[in-house]
């Protein structure tokens, strides 16, 4: 049996929107329902601009910054440091 989608609750104003990576200063140009309050020009167009502060341009995981702490040898290594002498 075929699901039919429920009616009236998509939003109808689909745009093409820039979003700009603060960090990296990198743009992403992709369709959206963002309310934006700042345009930009490229290439002689103008589009709304929509400013964040994280995306896969400068996110630690996508760039491969993330530091991983390594779960086996914590408690041994804190206790081999605090071991008291009796």
């Amino acid at each position: 049996m075929k699901s039919k989608m429920k009616q009236g609750i998509h939003p109808k104003n689909y745009r093409v929107v820039v979003f700009q990576d603060i960090a990296s200063q990198k743009k992403i140009l992709c369709k959206s329902t963002v309310e934006t309050k700042h345009v930009i020009t490229i290439n002689n167009q103008v589009y709304p601009l929509y400013k964040i502060d994280v995306s896969s341009f400068s996110h630690p995981t996508y760039i491969g910054k993330l530091k991983y702490l390594p779960k086996a040898g914590r408690i041994e290594k804190f206790n081999s440091r605090y071991k008291m002498i009796i």
